[in-house]
């Protein structure tokens, strides 16, 4: 029977310390990096049943389990993680960490910087998902994991998943890719684009310095609810909001929140600034949008050439934002270049967002693929 992992805790370590600093793929470099992490179940003892979590955009190191007894809400991808779940914690050892320039304990623009004492803001150097990979990396390393059965993630976690494949051939089994892309359209850029002119014309933006004074909450909130509608499907909205108003009965004539999608949208924006940074979207938006690892056939080619790992790749069909047809274009590109991948369009009314959502067909794909990935690493 399914369970829960329980109550569990968010380690922290610091890595790339003073002359070994993280280089980035933009020329500057960092050091030190604090990276906050969480594990559930048990490592074996050849080491070679972990798995790594990577989390999407606004997610957090906290996967699953609760911190504390009367936490009202678990970890952001609980449903999957657990005793008797695809992530069987009887099973796998699961390590997920918040990204690089996140705001839940990994360095990032909110964080210290020991050159000035002060938060560094916009003076944090622009990163990409190729950095926040190595950041990862070294982590692993750090807990003296030599391969990983599997990196698996939902969204920008997926294109990270892929990441992982490309730059550690060796270290990867398996990579798990759910409703992701090999790279923004130009519309996602454009959403992206929108949502950072929205956070950055916040009157308390401040130029990234907003940490002593007044948040930019406006403008981020803002920045969420658009990208939230993007989250979501045309027929999901329709089946949970329709035109139905909210707690009154006929329209306001004027500018409130007559429809309860107008509620909706305005109570995840204004829920979201309160756990999350402004800075930190500016930047993780913009790595997403740098995010193109097969520019060209040479470059795919030699790119995939070491890559080991065994590729599954999922999409969901009322998906808008990264719709299926992305995923069936990673596909061919690891098929025409001889990898082992599999392919599964999942059928759900919840758009992008379905990989976060209990969804049976799902459980059992994912729970199916690792099982298999891990009879074959244990040889059994």
């Amino acid at each position: 029977m399914s369970g829960s992992v329980g109550i569990v805790k968010t380690h922290y370590v610091d890595l790339f310390h003073e002359g070994t600093p993280l280089s980035l793929d933009s020329g500057a470099s960092l050091e030190p990096v604090r990276v906050a992490y969480e594990t559930y179940g048990q490592l074996n003892a050849s080491r070679s049943n972990a798995i790594l979590i990577c989390h999407a955009l606004s997610g957090n190191a906290h996967a699953a389990g609760k911190h504390h007894a009367d936490d009202k809400k678990s970890g952001w991808w609980d449903s999957y993680i657990g005793p008797g779940k695809p992530f069987d914690t009887e099973r796998y050892f699961i390590i997920c960490s918040n990204n690089l320039a996140g705001c839940n304990g990994t360095t990032g623009p909110s964080s210290i910087n020991p050159a000035t004492g002060k938060p560094y803001g916009l003076r944090f150097p622009m990163i990409t998902l190729a950095d926040m990979v190595r950041v990862q990396k070294s982590l692993i390393d750090h807990l003296a994991i030599p391969r990983l059965m599997a990196v698996a993630g939902g969204s920008m976690g997926g294109m990270m998943a892929l990441q992982w494949a490309l730059d550690y051939p060796d270290c990867v089994a398996s990579s798990v890719i759910i409703g992701s892309t090999l790279r923004l359209s130009a519309q996602n850029i454009a959403f992206n684009a929108v949502a950072r002119q929205a956070i950055m014309m916040d009157p308390h933006f401040n130029n990234g310095d907003h940490y002593e004074g007044e948040k930019p909450k406006n403008g981020l909130a803002l920045a969420r609810m658009m990208a939230h509608i993007t989250y979501l499907s045309e027929q999901g909205l329709h089946e949970k909001f329709g035109r139905r108003l909210q707690n009154r009965s006929t329209f306001s004539y004027g500018f409130e929140a007559d429809f309860a999608i107008e509620s909706y949208l305005h109570h995840q924006g204004s829920s979201f600034v309160d756990r999350f940074d402004a800075n930190t979207y500016l930047y993780i938006t913009k790595a997403m949008d740098y995010f193109d690892p097969f520019p060209d056939p040479e470059t795919t080619a030699r790119r995939l050439k070491p890559v080991q790992a065994r590729f599954l790749v999922m999409s969901f069909d009322t998906d808008w934002r990264f719709d299926t047809s992305r995923s069936k274009e990673m596909v061919k590109i690891l098929h025409w270049n001889e990898k082992n991948v599999s392919f599964q369009e999942i059928s759900s009314p919840h758009g992008h967002d379905t990989f976060l959502i209990d969804t049976p067909i799902f459980r059992q794909s994912l729970a199916s693929f690792l099982q298999r990935v891990y009879l074959e690493e244990s040889g059994s």
